[in-house]
């Protein structure tokens, strides 16, 4: 979880259509604002939206409620420039999109027939509304937690139930999703057709499922929303470097997970403990036109101070129980950047140490690559460059721009500039975001600066 410092070493199914309408807006003045507005509604209500129809509609029915979300997403981009934005957009949405469903609907044959199978399934998925009598922990009350739950049923495999919820819940594209398990956008697309045809194969009962049965699935929901929280930390995609509401959407689902007695476990709350403690640096993280700000030139006052303690307070939580999860760990090194006065203090044999344990749990390439940083601040350069050669599974990091930055920074400080503007330039050539493209950009001048003096 932790980003590589480049110094220390150092949607929806069819957003290009939903891009492409914002332009719609007649002069700049109207289409900013609506612009802030759709950014949030995209992210957060559509994957709102889609957990709150399928419960209505029913699991197999689960393309056509993707397919109205999206198109009252793009009525909404047509007619709110014009005629203003609704006083309640997320419930002009809800129900542009429930009409759009049963327009779609009344058309099938049979259609009689089947709106008894939608008021079963609509029963069976709604939550009773909790009285006196009836304890908390029978429900979740919020949709999209309830409709992660879903998606981890058994019979399917981890990553389709991960894939799957990144997708309908995060509102992650393919793309983004990939880059999260280091694969292709190929690859992620097919494991959600494939998830989607087994569902039909199987004629699963996506029903919520009973309390008992939350434990098993957990493990997932939280490696879901682990995601979920890094693609707002360092987005994959877009003009943005950070998404801030994908952090806090992460959070504010952890922490329901960390308020439910069936959910309460070391585990989540160590999960929260780590986006807390990484989220309260978000601020800081870049500068006013949007430009990468490594960790030593952040500015530690705009450090989110009461973040960071109820981090503190979450991984204190975490601390009962034997079992040491990655989650454990990665908040163990949060703590030590985030409550470090200054840059020069930073315990980073105590992070070499963590992230040693965490190596030897995970066997996560990425895990390596960050190891590699901390062996650099302890041991030095080569011992760093050393580190990354003995990654064993290494060949899927060969995509990933920081694993080139790193070795062209860690070149670099050993004096070797050639070779570190060899490694800069490949990270170039892979990275994608504009602020961390400037960034190599402006490393790469650099190294062309200094050799032409030398």
């Amino acid at each position: 979880m932790e980003p590589v410092d480049l110094n220390a070493v150092a949607g929806i199914a069819d957003p290009g259509r939903l891009k492409n309408l914002c332009s719609l807006s007649p002069d700049r003045d109207q289409r900013s604002p609506l612009q802030t507005i759709t950014d949030r509604l995209f992210r957060r209500e559509s994957a709102r939206l889609v957990a709150m129809l399928v419960g209505q509609f029913g699991v197999q029915r689960w393309p056509l409620v993707e397919d109205v979300v999206q198109e009252a997403l793009v009525r909404a981009l047509q007619t709110w420039p014009y005629r203003g934005v609704p006083e309640n957009p997320a419930a002009w949405l809800m129900q542009t999109a429930k009409n759009l469903a049963l327009d779609q609907l009344r058309r099938e044959q049979n259609w009689n027939e089947k709106t008894e199978d939608i008021a079963a399934e609509r029963e069976r998925w709604s939550a009773t509304p909790l009285t006196e009598s009836e304890p908390a922990s029978e429900n979740f009350a919020d949709d999209s937690l309830r409709m992660m739950f879903v998606c981890f049923h058994p019979q399917l495999s981890v990553e389709a139930q991960t894939a799957l919820a990144l997708r309908t819940l995060g509102g992650l594209s393919p793309a983004e999703i990939a880059a999260a398990f280091l694969s292709s956008e190929a690859a992620i697309s097919k494991r959600l057709v494939r998830a989607r045809q087994r569902i039909r194969e199987l004629a699963l009962p996506f029903a919520v499922p009973d309390v008992a049965e939350l434990p098993e699935r957990l493990d997932g929901v939280l490696g879901t929303i682990y995601l979920l929280f890094n693609e707002g930390y360092k987005a994959s995609s877009g003009d943005r470097l950070v998404r801030e509401e994908l952090c806090h959407e992460a959070i504010r689902l952890a922490e329901l997970l960390a308020a439910h007695p069936a959910t309460r476990t070391p585990k989540t709350h160590a999960l929260l403990a780590l986006m807390q403690l990484s989220a309260a640096r978000l601020a800081a993280r870049t500068d006013d036109a949007g430009n990468l700000l490594r960790l030593h030139e952040q500015n530690r006052a705009a450090w989110d101070q009461p973040m960071i303690q109820r981090g503190i307070q979450s991984l204190s939580l975490a601390a009962t129980g034997d079992a040491l999860s990655e989650y454990h760990l990665e908040a163990g090194i949060a703590a030590c950047h985030s409550t470090t006065l200054d840059d020069a203090s930073t315990d980073w044999p105590r992070i070499l140490a963590l992230y040693d344990r965490l190596v030897e749990l995970t066997n996560s390439p990425i895990a390596a690559l960050n190891r590699a940083v901390a062996v650099a601040r302890v041991r030095g350069p080569q011992a760093g460059l050393d580190a990354l050669n003995g990654i064993t599974n290494r060949s899927s990091l060969e995509s990933y721009h920081l694993f080139h930055a790193i070795r062209g920074a860690l070149s670099a400080e050993l004096g070797r500039l050639p070779e570190a503007l060899t490694h800069f330039r490949m990270a170039g050539s892979w990275v994608a975001l504009p602020a961390e493209r400037e960034f190599i950009a402006r490393r790469i001048r650099e190294f062309e600066e200094k050799l032409k003096r030398d």
